[in-house]
């Protein structure tokens, strides 16, 4: 694997972020990455550049500008690059990074991965009801300016701010394996789920297994099994069955023991 943390010239040393970085410090304070997550995604990024500060320079712009919130002016200064240079480098990293999502956020692709990820759940829970748990899954808001235009309002969402909605599934290690993003932050975590590829479709999961989700899922039948704990705030899905199971008291289980 290539090297991608050589040790660079006069302007890397007189530049604090970049010293850190090349001088092995932690990495998470300036971009929000450990620096072997940094490692993996410079390899994924790793094609070379013809022109331009290089595949590691770049990255490091993107990365600072997205875990800093920071504007074009701001980072120009802490990078010492003009403004008009940090946006180019910060539409163009997107754009690679977006191109190779699918390479790291992606469903469990055999058996084997998918048994990890149930066996992760029900390590987690401590409950055997938990072993055909293949992913959990939730809504977050994402801050945005909000667009100018009589639609702006639908941007702002019940904790009063404008942001779009981000809906991912992720597994027993908290890594996402499906992302569906874009609704404004006034709609429902449940329309959001009811337009998605992963629902109208049935991508996941598989028959037999269920995700794992909070009470804004959507259910056409709600069953209470027994063998789930009785704390009464997580809903399974299953949407090969149109079913949400919420965890309670009831007589018989809907939950496969298998």
């Amino acid at each position: 694997m290539e090297d991608h943390f050589q040790p660079r010239p006069l302007y890397c040393r007189i530049k604090p972020v970049l010293d850190r970085f090349f001088n092995d410090q932690d990495t998470r304070p300036d971009f929000r990455l450990s620096r072997e997550s940094l490692k993996v995604l410079l390899d994924l990024l790793g094609q070379d550049r013809r022109h331009g500060w290089g595949v590691t320079i770049e990255t490091l712009v993107f990365l600072f500008w997205l875990a800093s919130g920071a504007s074009y002016r701001v980072v120009s200064r802490v990078f010492g690059m003009p403004r008009s240079t940090v946006h180019r480098i910060v539409h163009r990293v997107t754009e690679e990074v977006v191109a190779i999502r699918h390479q790291v956020i992606h469903l469990p692709r055999t058996e084997e991965d998918l048994e990890a990820v149930s066996c992760g759940f029900a390590g987690l829970a401590r409950h055997r009801a938990f072993r055909k748990a293949a992913g959990a899954i939730d809504g977050c808001h994402v801050r945005i300016v909000p667009p100018s235009g009589p639609d702006g309002h639908c941007y702002r969402n019940r904790k009063l701010f404008s942001s779009i909605l981000l809906q991912a599934v992720c597994d027993h290690q908290g890594r996402f394996i499906d992302t569906y993003v874009g609704w404004p932050g006034s709609v429902h975590d449940s329309r959001v789920l009811r337009h998605s590829p992963l629902y109208r479709r049935a991508l996941y999961p598989p028959p037999g297994h269920y995700i794992l989700a909070d009470g804004g899922t959507p259910a056409s039948n709600i069953h209470f099994p027994s063998s789930l704990p009785t704390n009464g705030r997580c809903k399974v899905w299953d949407p090969s069955a149109s079913t949400a199971i919420t965890p309670g008291h009831a007589a018989s289980s809907s939950v496969p023991s298998g």
